[in-house]
This record gives structure tokens, C-alpha cells and sequence, in this order.
């Protein structure tokens, strides 16, 4: 009676070798039989042997086999408890004085026979699964090994299959040479799985780094997990072990079972895994890419304007919670109208590689290099970045180089000691979140972050890389008391390691990847962050070379502001002006993001005071100063529609706010029509993007009127025609409220008012152009009178 296998899922706990079923090898290309038998399993902890081998079958062509000298007794125990660092070296046909010796490891196969056209030789069983013997040939043939199972009273199953162990080595010099100096570029392509045609047979290639292992072993569900017959080679000093497996290819499960230092096992995902099970399984999935890309005139054209030049405009999204229970192809089918429609420019996909607990919101990653699979497969998330930029929309995607999670089937102490993390027990703890950090100075660890960087954006078309928690990533003592970290060999406090490590980050994507932009989440004073790597500041250090960099205290000072009663704003007048202190020292985004619409800080309307119509006002008065202020924006889904409940990845934004029936035209459905035209205006006025970065592109006009809590602000484009932005957060109306303007201009208009009707607002508005009068002002000449509404802001252009 055939034994049912156990479950193949790998995300079960680890189980002695010993005791998993028997491994099936894949057939061969085009060679399989036409009835196959799972074998028996090996008895509970004993070591895997096979039956009793059937008598010599003696059918036309079979040649003589001599028995082959046994293996040592050291190389044959290594070679069964997978930790022989050449196994090559022992199983495949090797030349001899008498012929060529051909030995397999095939555990629980009843025979091997070893076909070389119309010779067929049966092989002697040296138990254990090994089988060898010397034919009397004068150089290897090609071959395969016919490999039979089943019991006495059974009919035998037969399957034809490559000998892994013939094949030379499907990783080239010039791969392990860049390898081991840390420069491989295009890493993914050589370690991992990737299926290809070596040495005219299809299968994939296994390959991966574990220099402190005593061996490894592919296993999947194509051996029943178990993987005792496929003991991988080491490629000398690079620490990369490899494995050519033929007749293996997409869609198959599989792990490395790796033979730490101290000789116990260990199941792990490939680290390089390109494509996942869905969680809470954990096995790599072998994958290629087939995806048709049709954006190449996105491609062709995103680098030609600088971004710190051009329109930014960004909606941050939690693709598994914007419209839960899609996928990635039924998103792409809604997300880029909504997000045209809205006039953003760029979408900001909160992190998309894998993380098995959906709760860390993707931001505790396990496999860098596998887009979740919670959606679909890779090429899902390819049509769907398709679909973004050929509806004229940027994509931009959180990258989580900070930390990694401690799951014992992913990266910690991945080969039985200390790997992708810091040695330093100090150094490897992430004291905020419980995970380990990068260890920043091994230059493999640095290579498989910079080329992962990479391999997003050239494999996924990504326009850019949002850098989660660099403040972590840049200071020894983040989050440590005094005793809890070591000074630099500078003796400051700086990670030396981390700042190189960004620095050709960022260098090698800018280099690599036209019209890619980098954005720092950075929430200190560092200096330079978006400086060119080239450029030394006064500290010493070169820039970090980011394109972009979060605004933090813009963000934290103007909430705080708002959040205020208007009786109370006056005294925290300076917290709306305290930005333009510093716009200029990097390029900033303005972020209203996820982070500051969970665990208890509130939705952005609910932190507004006063009643209903006041919180609306308020944060409609907000986004109309957000938008005109230095600086490229982004906001988190739900914000745009003024939702009132915080963020929550369990049923993502109240979409049913939207619905006419709930009375919505004049609450909800008004916010977001207000963020479709700030958008539009923003995009079709330079003065609101064209100088962000200069001081040239900024003028107060009256940054002081802590009394009547108003702001007001010229934008200039490159040409010099202004944009005037007036914001009011007071709940009264002033009338003939007169402010200074340039004079050379005959009339101003009113082209965004937020206490429009249609937006929910009171409708107090400035229907008539304003034409300046030869009153000084504010240190101008001329100056204009207008009507300013209750909680709003007013953007007004000469005519």
C-alpha cells in the first residue's frame, strides 16, 4: 500500500530529515511515465535507506557493471547528513583508470539504471539511497538515470530523469567575482531560483549565499521536502552554494535546507525568493517573468523634467485596504481612473514586498524581493504598475531597508549565525520594534540592498523609492540609552556603515534608473540628505543623495496648529511659520500619510475643533494651505474625503461615506471635489512647483497677522508671474482685508476659494477681479482689498 505523504506545506514546524517521506525526482523534459507511485516513507528517526535491491535486470544492451570502490566513510556520512561541500565531486560519472564510475543518491529507489543511448546499465544499490558502479567506458556519455521505485509485490514505477550531478557549474566567474566584492548590480539574477536551458536541458538553478553553513540542500514539493538527493555545491570563498535541477520549473515550492555550524538544520526561504506561497505559508515559489510592458512612452519621457522641478503630487495608498478583496489586476482596473480623476500625479504604494503578518502593514519584510503574493503574482503587479503609467500616473513604492523580522524561516541568523544582521548583539537589535537591523559594513548585506533597490525599479518599472525610518538606519544610539551602543571610529554617534550604504544607494539607482526619485523618511536636522554624494557639508560627511526628503516638522508644527481652537491659534502663530526658516536646506515632501492617521492621532477632519461644518472648514482650509506651500504633497487615502474614523487595514477607507443616499454632496463628497481642483490648479500653475527649492519661488506678504490668524504668500514661477495664497483660520468673515502686492499688475483673480458651496463651504467668495490700489503695504506699493472667508484659504492670480 502506497504511504500518503505527509503535508507539504513548509511553513510547518522543522522535522528530523529522517523522518520525511521519500523524494520524488521531476522527470525530465518531455520524459515521463505513464503511471507514477509516491514511495513509502522512511520509518519514524531512522536514517533514510533503501528497500532491498531486486535481482540484476538483464535486458539487450545492458553492459557490465563493476562495483565501484566505497566512499569514505567521512564523505559518505557528510554526503547523507548534507553537509558535504562537494557533492559533486561524489555523485555524477567521474572518469577512472577502469572506465567511468557513476554513482547517484536516490533514497528509496528500488534500482538506477544508467541509460546512454542503447546502453542500459543497472547500477548497485550501496544502500542508504546510493547506488553506484564502473562501466567500462573511456569518457562520460550523456546520460540519464532511470530510477525505479515501488515494493515486491507492487508493479514499478519508473522516471527517467537528468542527473543534476552531471552538470557543470550555471554561475558564471564574473557573477561570484562581483559577488564576493559586493558590486553585483543585478544580484536577483544570480542568486535564487531562475529557471533556464543549461547545457541544452531545462531546469532551474538554484543558488544561494550561506557562507557559514556546513551544507545546504534544495528541497520543495518536488521531493516531498524531503531533500537528501539534492545536496548543493560551494562555490569556494564567496560563500554561495549552487545546485543545476533539471526538469524543475515555475510554479514549484521550495526552501534550502541548510547544516548550520553546529550541525543541526535548518529550513529557510530563499532570500532572494522572487515570488512567495501566501501567507501564513512561507515557501519560495520558482518564477520568470512573461509580462508585455506597454508603457514605454511613460519610460521614454519620466526623466525629462528634474521632479524637484515638476508637478508632485502624491496619494498614498495600502493597496490590500484601498478596496479590500481585490488583486492586483482587478485593481488596475479602478485605482488609475480614481487616482487620474483626482488629479494626483503620483501614487505612493505603502511597502508591497513580503511580510507575513498582514498587521505590520508590509513594513516588516521577509522577502525583499518578492512583491506580496496576497494580491497575485509578480507580473499581476507589473500589469498593474502597467496600467498606472499609461494612465499618465507615477508609482512610487515604501522600501524597507531599516530592519528585518526575526521569523526563523527567513533572514536571522540565516546559515546558524549572525548574517544579514550585526554580529554586535547591541548593534543587531532594533530597539523600537522588536526585528534586527542590517548589518550595514558586510558588503554582500550591502550589495543585496542596493540591488535590490534596483531590481524594483528596473523589474517593476517603479518610478520611486520612498525610504522607510532612516533616522533609525543613521545613528548608533536611535532609541538607546547610555551603555547600549558604541561611538564610530570618529567617536560620534553617526552609522558610518549606513551613511555609505545610502550614499551608493542612492547613487547607483540615480545612475541606473533615469528619472527614478529617492525620498528620505528622515525625522531629524541631519544635514544634506538630498545633497549629491559628491558635495561635503560641514560635518564632514558628502551628501546622502536622496532626491526628496519628508518634511517631519512641517507636518508635526502645522497639525499641532490646527488642532488648536481659532481663540487659541495666535499663540502658536509661529508653528505655521517656522517652515519657510528652513525650506531650503533640502528638497522636501509635505506628508500627511498613514502614520498620522492611526492608533489614536484621529483622522485628519476629526483633529480639527469645533462642530461638523468647522472640522470640514478647517481641514479644507488646511489642504488649500498645504498645497500652495513649498514643498510637494502627499496624502493618505480616506483624507481626501475628509473620512472620519482613523485608517484601518481590516476594511481600509469608508467608501460608503461617498453614497448620495447618505447626504454626502455637501460633506464628504465637497472635500474631495475640493483636492480634484487644488490638484488641477496646482497642475497648471509653475508658480506652485516650478521654484520649490529656491527662495526665489517664495515671498511673504504678511507671515505675522498672529491676530487675525492669517498667512499670506506669493509663489513665483521662473518667469516671475506669482501666485498670491491667503489662509484664513478664523470661523469670521473679513471684509476689505487689504494686502501688498506687486504692482506691476493690473488685476487679481480668485481661482481657489475653499469656502465654495459645492465644497460644503459658506460660499463667501471674490467674484470680481481685484485691481491694486497705490496704498503701500505690507512693504509694497500697491496693495488690493478682498473678502476673506471663515476658515478657508483664497489662491488668486493677476489677470
Amino acid at each position: 500500500m502506497t504511504a500518503r505523504p505527509p503535508s507539504d506545506s513548509p511553513s510547518e514546524p522543522e522535522h528530523p530529515i529522517t523522518s520525511l517521506p521519500a523524494p520524488v525526482p521531476a522527470p525530465a523534459a518531455g520524459k515521463q511515465s505513464a503511471r507514477r507511485k509516491r514511495p513509502q516513507p522512511a520509518k519514524a528517526g531512522a536514517a533514510p535507506t533503501s528497500p532491498t535491491a531486486p535481482k540484476p535486470r538483464k535486458d539487450a544492451g545492458d553492459r557490465g557493471v563493476r562495483a565501484a570502490r566505497p566512499l569514505d566513510d567521512g564523505d559518505r556520512e557528510r554526503l547523507l547528513t548534507g553537509s558535504h561541500h562537494d557533492p559533486h565531486a561524489l555523485l555524477g560519472a567521474h572518469p577512472t583508470e577502469d572506465g567511468v564510475l557513476f554513482r547517484a543518491l536516490r533514497p528509496y529507489a528500488r534500482a538506477v539504471t544508467v541509460v546512454a543511448k542503447e546502453m542500459r546499465a543497472e547500477l548497485n544499490d550501496d544502500g542508504d539511497g546510493l547506488f553506484s558502479g564502473v562501466l567500462p567506458l573511456r569518457a562520460v556519455p550523456e546520460y540519464s538515470l532511470l530510477v525505479r521505485y515501488g515494493d515486491d509485490d507492487a508493479e514499478p514505477d519508473e522516471l527517467e530523469i537528468q542527473d543534476p550531478y552531471r552538470f557543470l557549474p550555471a554561475l558564471g566567474d564574473l557573477d561570484l567575482h562581483l559577488i564576493g566584492e559586493g558590486r553585483h548590480e543585478e544580484l536577483w539574477k544570480a542568486l535564487g531560483a531562475q529557471p533556464m536551458i543549461h547545457q541544452n536541458v531545462t531546469g532551474t538553478r538554484f543558488t544561494v549565499w550561506a557562507p557559514n553553513a556546513r551544507g545546504v540542500r534544495v528541497t520543495g514539493d518536488f521531493t516531498y521536502w524531503d531533500g537528501t538527493s539534492l545536496p548543493m555545491r560551494s562555490l569556494g570563498s564567496t560563500g554561495v552554494w549552487e545546485l543545476f535541477v533539471p526538469g524543475i520549473g515555475e510554479g514549484a515550492l521550495y526552501k534550502f535546507d541548510i547544516t548550520r555550524p553546529d550541525g543541526s538544520h535548518t529550513l529557510r526561504a530563499d532570500p532572494m525568493a522572487r515570488r512567495t506561497e501566501v501567507p501564513p505559508a512561507t515557501a519560495s515559489i520558482v518564477t520568470e517573468s512573461h509580462h508585455v510592458w506597454h508603457d514605454e512612452d511613460w519610460m521614454a519621457h519620466r526623466a525629462d523634467r528634474p521632479v524637484h522641478e515638476a508637478p508632485f503630487s502624491v496619494y498614498e495608498i495600502h493597496l490590500a485596504s484601498w478596496r479590500p478583496g481585490l488583486t492586483y489586476r482587478q485593481l488596475a482596473s479602478q485605482l488609475p481612473a480614481y487616482v487620474k480623476d483626482l488629479g494626483f500625479t503620483h501614487v505612493e504604494l505603502m511597502p508591497v514586498a513580503e511580510h507575513p503578518f498582514g498587521g505590520s502593514w508590509g513594513y516588516q519584510v521577509t522577502g525583499f524581493y518578492a512583491p506580496t503574493s496576497r494580491m497575485g503574482t509578480p507580473d499581476d503587479f507589473r500589469y498593474l504598475v502597467d496600467a498606472l503609467h499609461r494612465a499618465g500616473i507615477g508609482v512610487l513604492v515604501d522600501w524597507v531597508p531599516a530592519h528585518f523580522p526575526k521569523d526563523d524561516w527567513a533572514l536571522a541568523q540565516f546559515d546558524g549565525r549572525p548574517l544579514y544582521e550585526p554580529s554586535d548583539p547591541q548593534r543587531a537589535e532594533h530597539p523600537d520594534w522588536g526585528t534586527l537591523e542590517f548589518d550595514y559594513g558586510r558588503t554582500e548585506v550591502r550589495n543585496f540592498l542596493v540591488a535590490n533597490a534596483v531590481y524594483w525599479c528596473e523589474e517593476f518599472h517603479i518610478d520611486g523609492l520612498r525610504v522607510d525610518a532612516v533616522a533609525s538606519m543613521l545613528y548608533l544610539d536611535y532609541s538607546r540609552e547610555e551603555g547600549q551602543w558604541s561611538p564610530n571610529e570618529r567617536g560620534g554617534r553617526e552609522n558610518l556603515d549606513a551613511v555609505a550604504f545610502l550614499q551608493e544607494m542612492n547613487a547607483t539607482v540615480y545612475r541606473r534608473c533615469p528619472g527614478v526619485v529617492t525620498v528620505a523618511e528622515e525625522s531629524t536636522a541631519w544635514n544634506g540628505v538630498t545633497r549629491a554624494t559628491h558635495e561635503v557639508g560641514p560635518d564632514g560627511f558628502g551628501g546622502l543623495g536622496f532626491g526628496l526628503k519628508w518634511n517631519m516638522g512641517w507636518m508635526h508644527d502645522s497639525l499641532d496648529y490646527v488642532a488648536k481652537e481659532p481663540v487659541h491659534r495666535k499663540y502658536h502663530h509661529g508653528e505655521m511659520t517656522f517652515s519657510m526658516v528652513y525650506a531650503y536646506s533640502e528638497n522636501y515632501v509635505l506628508p500627511i500619510s498613514h502614520d498620522e492617521v492611526v492608533h489614536g492621532k484621529r483622522s485628519l477632519v476629526s483633529k480639527m475643533p469645533g462642530d461638523w461644518w468647522q472640522q470640514r472648514a478647517n481641514a479644507r482650509a488646511y489642504l488649500g494651505f498645504m498645497w500652495a506651500h513649498p514643498g510637494k504633497q502627499l496624502l493618505f487615502m480616506g483624507q481626501e474625503f475628509a473620512q472620519g474614523a482613523e485608517w484601518s487595514e481590516s476594511h481600509g477607507p469608508d467608501w460608503w461615506v461617498l453614497d448620495p443616499s447618505y447626504g454626502a454632496e455637501a460633506d464628504h463628497r465637497g472635500v474631495r471635489d475640493l483636492v480634484r481642483d487644488l490638484n488641477t490648479v496646482y497642475g497648471s500653475t509653475p508658480a506652485l512647483w516650478q521654484r520649490d527649492t529656491v527662495p526665489e519661488g517664495f515671498s511673504w506678504v504678511d507671515g505675522d497677522a498672529g491676530e487675525d490668524n492669517v498667512f499670506a504668500f506669493l509663489r513665483f514661477d521662473a518667469a516671475g508671474s506669482p501666485l498670491l495664497a491667503v489662509s484664513h483660520f478664523s470661523p469670521v468673515v473679513r471684509h476689505q482685508y487689504r494686502l501688498g502686492v506687486p504692482e506691476e499688475f493690473a488685476a487679481w483673480t480668485e481661482v481657489l476659494n475653499t469656502d465654495e458651496a459645492r465644497y460644503g463651504g459658506s460660499d463667501v467668495l471674490n467674484t470680481e477681479p481685484l485691481k491694486p490700489e497705490s496704498v503701500g503695504t505690507h512693504g509694497r506699493p500697491a496693495s488690493i482689498q478682498l473678502t476673506l472667508p471663515p476658515l478657508a484659504t483664497v489662491w488668486l492670480r493677476p489677470s
